[in-house]
């Protein structure tokens, strides 16, 4: 009900113009863009205003990725313009980490990271790299966007030096496994989840070191409790849901996994892929909204943030042909549906749904803003070095 009429680029643009105001409707309704008729309580604009957002997965622009004509630096060609729509998103920190593997990871991942650390050199009036406990003071006070840099796989670190050399980079989180094995672990999607090998303990370890971030989002449920147990440092689970309410699906975490990220301090961030939230219709932001309350109820409400693993606009609106694309990349037990994106999920000013959605349930407001980053605040804080 949110998606833009005109193309992306356009809406940004609009959005990047407009965001220097906020105009009221009526005594006690507001809208984050003046040229938006949904509207959103004053406690929900207060609380957007003044809380650290982090979304532990989002994509700056998916449609730029998928439709670069090259690897390279060409999907993070931004404009000013742009790069102040996505600022005015609300959301204080991406970390827009993507899945790369195969043989020629190393120099893949490498440009990768080079990319955006040019793109944040480019822009250092909007843009700011996060790499520190000190960095996740200050991103909100500069009013710039911090991005985090991270991957979605581990293909890349041919051996456990590997690890330094890339935090040296920036590198600050990385995933296992992309549900596929590799020589560290296997994946979500794996026939057999063998757990993580000698070289991923190797890996592990040296990630441990340096403090970076051990993510097991895509991993298998061997590989995931095999990173709890072996793992000096908290866990975390970036971006992914609960297999109890969606049963079977192999993208989810069960609570046995739950409890143990939560037991070492580590936190859970929950995506709004839609068939990772329901396995039938309706889906909607009531049923994500249910994962973060299963993940409070058996843990608390220290251990669970939010991992869109989406970008501003969601899935749906890709042009088709890379929407069909996109989704015959994966597996069928993954169980996509006409949709991907949740409505009220799908659009630029999401965390304001989302904000307004843990109103409604009666959090408090120190509680909506553990939720919406401090949690992840505080354990990135913890491990990074």
């Amino acid at each position: 009900m949110h998606k833009p009429t005109s193309s992306r680029r356009q809406f940004l643009n609009k959005m990047a113009k407009a965001a220097v105001s906020v105009p009221f409707i009526g005594l006690s309704r507001f809208s984050p863009f003046p040229f938006s008729t949904t509207t959103y309580s004053k406690r929900t604009m207060d609380l957007m205003a003044e809380s650290l957002v982090i979304d532990m997965l989002s994509i700056l622009d998916m449609g730029k990725m998928f439709t670069a004509p090259a690897k390279g630096q060409n999907f993070l060609q931004f404009s000013k313009e742009e790069l102040k729509a996505i600022q005015s998103s609300g959301i204080s920190i991406f970390h827009p980490a993507v899945g790369m593997g195969g043989p020629n990871a190393y120099a893949d991942v490498m440009s990768f990271f080079a990319a955006y650390n040019g793109l944040v050199a480019e822009h250092p009036d909007i843009l700011m790299r996060v790499d520190s406990a000190e960095d996740l003071e200050k991103v909100k006070s500069s009013g710039k966007t911090g991005i985090i840099l991270g991957l979605q796989n581990s293909d890349h670190f041919r051996t456990a030096a590997d690890v330094q050399q890339f935090y040296f980079i920036g590198q600050r989180v990385s995933q296992l496994t992309y549900n596929t094995q590799n020589r560290i672990a296997s994946g979500s999607t794996d026939r057999a989840d063998g757990g993580i090998s000698d070289f991923g303990e190797s890996i592990v370890k040296a990630m441990n070191e340096v403090g970076m971030v051990v993510d097991v989002s895509h991993c298998g449920d061997q590989t995931t409790l095999d990173a709890f147990e072996l793992s000096s440092q908290p866990v975390l689970i970036t971006h992914s849901n609960c297999r109890a309410l969606a049963p079977g699906h192999p993208r989810c975490k069960t609570d046995e996994a739950i409890k143990k990220m939560a037991n070492q301090g580590g936190v859970m961030g929950i995506t709004a892929v839609r068939n990772f939230v329901k396995n039938e219709e309706p889906t909607t932001i009531e049923h994500y909204l249910d994962h973060m309350e299963h993940v409070i109820k058996l843990t608390g409400i220290e251990h669970v943030g939010i991992g869109t693993d989406s970008d501003l606009h969601g899935y749906d609106d890709l042009p088709k042909n890379v929407y069909n694309a996109l989704k015959g990349n994966y597996k069928s037990s993954y169980s996509f549906r006409e949709k991907i994106d949740i409505e009220g999920l799908d659009h630029p000013k999401k965390m304001f749904d989302l904000t307004e959605g843990l109103v409604r349930r009666k959090y408090s407001d120190e509680n909506i803003r553990l939720i919406l980053g401090a949690n992840f605040k505080r354990v990135l804080g913890e491990i990074w070095k």
